[in-house]
């Protein structure tokens, strides 16, 4: 059963972008499974943007500021952002050109080194992913109230699953094929030159993201309050709603877990088990491959035993990368554990998406994906800071440690809160 309905996922994800679309529903879902291809092209180049600055020479701090520096402005600005997109009748071309201006981005850092010398440069790309925070904020808050819009509360894990599997079709050729030509040629010219033509990836995304059609909505949240009163709000919002707060607070931890990890994963490959660029675009290559095989796995079992289940399983299942890695110094065991990465984040992906819009208020809804987004920003910028500034005294494979066991934490507190299963059973 679950193979007849990966094959049916895959011929699904095919015939939506191959075949004449018949209903609106059917046109976005299309144009947001091209639009992930674009973004699958571009992140999939973002994979070696960690390595282009360990290679530059930039410290543990640096690199761990790539992944926490653009954070903070987030975590400043989510909740004021999603207020501002809560107002707007329209939010399609805030959507789609943010999105551009944070894929530009990447074209952007590999043109640095023309410009700047080695010692600047991994300041300048700091600096240049600082800025694009303010449009990351934008599209991750866009994106979630985009697609909630295209596939209402019935097709959210359905179109999710088909997004995310195109997304890794498309990430993994990325991948691939930047791993190859980074060995073709001499450091640095061959990370400029696939950064920059990761551009023509975001011209792909932008084209069909802009060409989503939703209904124009009333203006809601017109009204501007001070920052104080706004705030009891909050507080007022998450005591009435307890599936959003457990939610939020146990994908916190979580979220802490997963940041700490994403920039010593590329420390360790480098500094510890000597990978080649091959091998790091192989490790990619193959966590991005196994995912459209998962979201199929995934979208099955969530059918059946609720978004609840995958939740926990696979957020639990997540804890084990970072802690079979730390405990490797070869690089063909890393291969298996991407692969084994891959089927857990395809899980989360796909009902994190759905537990967060099933838990949060129909009442001040951009509010609530504001403050949602503020913590996973806040996450983002003090735990990949705190693992690499631990990891110069510590080492690198003690923070991998750490970061495994928070995420180990955040699973226990899905199960423990009942993360999911209370939203399923508050719908029902």
């Amino acid at each position: 059963m679950i193979g007849s309905s990966i094959s049916e996922r895959v011929r699904g994800v095919v015939q939506s972008v191959r075949e004449p679309p018949r209903t609106l529903y059917e046109r976005n879902a299309r144009n947001v499974m091209i639009d992930g291809m674009g973004v699958g092209l571009v992140t999939g180049v973002g994979t070696f943007l960690s390595v282009f600055l360990a290679r530059l020479g930039a410290s543990n701090v640096v690199v761990g500021l790539l992944t926490a520096m653009p954070a903070i402005a987030g975590a400043l600005l989510a909740i004021p952002l999603g207020q501002f997109i809560g107002r707007q009748r329209n939010i399609i071309p805030w959507y789609a050109r943010s999105r551009l201006w944070v894929l530009s981005s990447y074209a952007l850092t590999g043109l640095v080194p023309f410009m700047f010398g080695s010692d600047a440069a991994p300041t300048v790309i700091i600096l240049i992913w600082a800025i694009a925070t303010l449009p990351q904020t934008l599209v991750n808050i866009c994106f979630t109230l985009v697609m909630s819009a295209v596939a209402g509360p019935t097709k959210r894990i359905e179109l999710m699953s088909r997004r995310w599997a195109t997304l890794g079709i498309s990430n993994a050729l990325s991948v691939a094929i930047a791993g190859w030509v980074l060995e073709q040629m001499a450091f640095p010219v061959n990370y400029q030159v696939v950064f920059i033509a990761s551009f023509l990836g975001g011209l792909l995304s932008y084209a069909f993201s802009t060409s989503i059609q939703l209904p124009e909505t009333e203006q809601v949240q017109a009204e501007r309050v001070p920052w104080r009163v706004g705030l009891g709000r909050m507080a007022i919002m998450l005591r009435r709603h307890r599936p959003f707060t457990t939610f939020v607070i146990s994908h916190f931890v979580f979220r802490c877990g997963m940041a700490m990890a994403i920039p010593l994963f590329p420390l360790y490959w480098v500094r510890v088990v000597g990978a080649s660029d091959t091998s790091i675009g192989l490790i990619n290559t193959v966590q991005s491959s196994v995912l459209l095989v998962a979201y199929a796995l995934w979208a099955y079992v969530a059918r059946r035993r609720g978004a609840g289940v995958v939740l926990i399983v696979c957020t639990l299942g997540l804890a084990l990368y970072p802690l079979l890695t730390a405990l490797t110094s070869q690089v063909w065991p890393l291969l298996l554990y991407a692969a084994l990465a891959g089927v857990f984040v395809a899980g989360t992906d796909l009902v994190i998406f759905d537990v967060l819009m099933a838990t949060a208020p129909e009442e001040g809804r951009g509010t609530a994906i504001g403050l949602y987004h503020t913590t996973n920003y806040i996450a983002t910028f003090a735990a990949p800071l705190l693992g690499t500034l631990a990891a110069t005294s510590l080492g690198i494979a003690t923070m991998l440690l750490v970061a495994a066991g928070l995420r180990l934490i955040g699973g226990i507190l899905f199960l423990t809160l009942r993360v999911g299963r209370e939203a399923e059973q508050a719908t029902t």
